[in-house]
């Protein structure tokens, strides 16, 4: 009875707390939150310590911009929490945001962490959402909530593979059984697209842009391979400092020239999968060959990425239905019934 008291008076969510942005799926309502992992801070010199000003969209729209009183920072790197402080701010911010106050109990969270995160990564994560008011926390990787957001037959004794690029890992795993047979993580994916376009554009262009402008090159020419037709691929004016006069200019970048730019980082996430294959056992891998590998995360909306990884493979590979909300509904539909879920949930204590 008690229980089922905790389940009516609390809106129990789930959290893909990723590097680029933070979406919060709340039990009976679906996602509700898709924001940014940005969060804008000031130092207070005569309290010495740092006040949060904003979070999520507003705060993103500070970075490159803020004086030098104010900081717009990302708490988390590499899908894990790089300044603990901030980190436990914005999840603060943004479970208020969601949970309404007339809820009279505290909610139970999931929170989505990469397989790469140690086991020290994954207590503080834990630690920031109990200080944010959560009445338990469960911990699951974010490979195998894509797999059950994405539908995959995961229960059953098939093999299921799943590509999870987001802003800071790209994971791949392999499930059946309700298990997960082999997973790993590497700490390449959509911000490291980032960085080798504004590297890219520095050394072939002499021109030096930020983070925001090389993320909109990426979603408006991003692409994994060279066109063969380079007479009609797209091109984009871009805006940056010039590196030898010092003063502002535009520039035109080139789809080919955006597939150059990020060969390197495409290659890395191929050799990823490769291995992955490698180490499956023959008769997962055979369901494999006929199922295919379901790619989701923000980083698989990269233009003919799937065209790259099935010419590497030979694989059939297919991006999932919204595949920047599958974590996040994934997380959503084992929240709807835990007890199921408890054999692939964590916790650290």
């Amino acid at each position: 009875m008690y229980n089922w008291l905790l389940k009516f008076f609390s809106a129990d969510m789930a959290i893909d707390l990723g590097t680029a942005n933070t979406l919060i799926y709340v039990k009976g309502k679906g996602v509700v939150l898709n924001e940014p992992s940005v969060v804008a801070v000031a130092e207070n010199r005569l309290l010495g310590r740092k006040e949060v000003l904003a979070v999520g969209a507003e705060a993103k729209q500070m970075l490159g911009r803020t004086p030098g009183t104010i900081s717009a920072v990302r708490p988390l790197r590499d899908g894990v929490i790089a300044d603990f402080e901030i980190a436990e701010e914005m999840i603060k911010y943004f479970i208020r945001k969601v949970h309404s106050r007339s809820m009279l109990v505290a909610p139970l969270i999931i929170i989505c962490v990469p397989s790469c995160a140690t086991q020290v990564e994954r207590r503080a994560i834990q630690e920031a959402a109990d200080a944010a008011g959560a009445r338990k926390v469960f911990i699951v990787e974010e490979s195998t909530a894509a797999a059950v957001g994405a539908g995959l037959p995961i229960d059953k004794p098939l093999g299921s593979m799943v590509l999870d690029i987001g802003g800071g890992t790209t994971e791949t795993s392999v499930m059946s059984l309700g298990g997960v047979v082999y997973s790993n993580a590497v700490r390449v994916a959509g911000d490291q697209m980032d960085l080798d376009i504004i590297d890219y554009v520095r050394k072939n262009k002499n021109l030096l842009v930020g983070e925001t402008t090389a993320e909109e090159i990426k979603k408006t020419i991003g692409c994994a391979l060279v066109p063969k037709d380079k007479k009609d691929e797209n091109q984009m004016k871009i805006k940056g400092r010039d590196l030898l006069s010092g003063v502002p200019r535009e520039a035109i970048i080139t789809e080919s020239q955006c597939a150059q730019a990020l060969s390197q980082t495409v290659g890395k996430i191929i050799d990823t999968v490769r291995q992955a294959l490698e180490s499956t056992p023959p008769e997962l891998a055979a369901d494999i060959v006929d199922y295919g590998i379901a790619m989701a995360g923000g980083g698989a909306l990269l233009h003919k990425l799937d065209v790259a990884i099935r010419q590497a493979t030979g694989l059939p590979v297919f991006l999932v239905d919204e595949p920047l909300n599958c974590v996040a509904r994934g997380s959503g539909m084992m929240l709807n019934d835990v007890d199921k879920a408890k054999h692939i949930l964590q916790t650290m204590y």
